[in-house]
């Protein structure tokens, strides 16, 4: 791995942290610790065959490329449509990535802070979907395409422009953001005098310097910029020459082997107790089931998106074991690389949940402890069921989870 490169514990499979080069040392003082007890990442930046030099980063003084992007709000949006504001701040960030969420709130906050001083805040996704693979949508409800963008705004309640490059990427190559997210700063003149971190740490309580405020501020006060370049740390940025990575992966995935058991009575108390202690989806269905079906390739992927973080997905099948054959051929068909079951003769649902109306398909979400926090009869909402996911993970730092765990309130000026 380049020496520049760190990766945050175990955030993200496509989390890293872009050590500056030019700067101080990376610390943990600087809230990006990496805990010895945690999975680090072995991914290096290098055998994807991506490097820092590959995307440059736009030179200090240079003017502002041009652009012409769609956004969240249905609008083609142009770089000359902020020649008004005196100041123009551009920030890299995406959907997929756990730490520009956690950055989504002090982007909201620094464009209604700066936007009645003739400061222009806009948001740029620079990712290409299509270079995602599904292990890296591991701290995600969704991926990074404008129509997902659409939806996280809806979600959080963001309201400052939010632009997509993933189509061609031609922005991003001509700033050059290393991660999501990263800052650019321009002024009256359109020319850059800050790039960098927004601040010195993801972690509210270990924030000690607002490296972008400061370089605003000077430039509201006509004065030079001290700190014009910072490192930036977060999620690399997911170039269209990561496509064939993510497609290798795929084809990995589908070489895995697709196995069926039978399930007795007690095989169902003891799925519903969980002994194996870990954050388990569990997913009735049948082959006669048309919901059921319709909804299983959303449920295996959720599976292949989550296990990286220790997901478990159990299906049962409620078919008669005479059925066996026609629920293989589902499952292979499906790539269901997941422990799959079949009922065995005797077997039935009211084993598994007393409660049960024993319609399907049904689906439940248990936590480690037993605790069964989602219960669905019929088809399930996918994103709630992710992020319902996402909130019972545990997280090596608090702010992940409350992140899943509530909605911010709607803001008025």
């Amino acid at each position: 791995m380049p020496a520049n490169w760190r990766d945050v514990g175990r955030t993200s499979r496509s989390a890293r942290v872009l050590q500056d080069p030019l700067g101080p040392a990376w610390t943990p003082a600087a809230g990006l610790e990496s805990r010895p007890t945690v999975l680090l990442l072995t991914i290096a930046l290098l055998a994807s065959g991506l490097r820092a030099d590959t995307h440059p980063i736009l030179p200090i003084g240079s003017p502002a490329p041009d652009f012409t992007l769609p956004g969240v709000d249905g609008k083609i949006h142009r770089l000359a449509d902020y020649t008004a504001s005196p100041i123009l701040v551009i920030v890299f960030t995406c959907n997929h990535c756990p730490i520009a969420q956690l950055y989504e709130q002090r982007i909201m906050r620094l464009y209604e802070d700066y936007r009645d001083k003739g400061v222009a805040v806009v948001a740029i996704q620079p990712n290409a979907p299509e270079a995602l693979r599904i292990d890296e949508l591991d701290s995600s409800d969704m991926s990074d395409t404008l129509e997902e963008m659409k939806i996280r705004v809806a979600y959080k309640h963001l309201t400052y422009p939010y632009l997509y490059d993933g189509e061609t990427q031609s922005v991003a190559r001509a700033y050059g953001p290393q991660a999501t997210p990263h800052v650019f700063v321009f002024d009256r003149d359109r020319r850059l005098r800050y790039e960098g971190r927004v601040d010195n740490s993801y972690r509210m309580e270990l924030v000690k310097t607002q490296d972008a405020r400061n370089a605003i501020d000077a430039l509201l006060a006509g004065k030079p910029v001290e700190v014009t370049h910072t490192g930036v740390f977060g999620c690399s940025t997911k170039w269209k020459e990561k496509e064939a990575e993510k497609l290798e992966a795929i084809r990995k995935l589908e070489e895995k082997p697709v196995t069926l058991e039978l399930a007795t009575a007690d095989d169902l108390r003891k799925l519903r107790a969980n002994p194996a202690k870990k954050l388990t989806l569990v997913s009735f269905w049948d082959t006669r089931c048309g919901p059921c079906i319709a909804q299983f390739a959303s449920i295996e992927e959720t599976y292949r998106m989550y296990s990286v973080r220790g997901l478990d997905l159990v299906t049962v099948a409620a078919d008669s074991p005479e059925l066996r054959a026609a629920v293989q051929q589902v499952l292979e068909g499906r790539h269901a690389t997941s422990r799959n079951l079949l009922f065995a003769s005797g077997s039935a649902r009211h084993d598994f949940d007393p409660d049960w109306d024993l319609g399907l398909p049904y689906t439940a979400l248990i936590t480690p402890d037993g605790k069964m926090v989602y219960r669905k009869l019929g088809a399930v909402d996918m994103l709630e069921l992710r992020r319902t996911i996402l909130a019972n993970f545990d997280w090596e730092y608090q702010g992940f989870s409350a992140y899943w765990a509530k909605r911010p309130e709607v803001r008025s000026r």
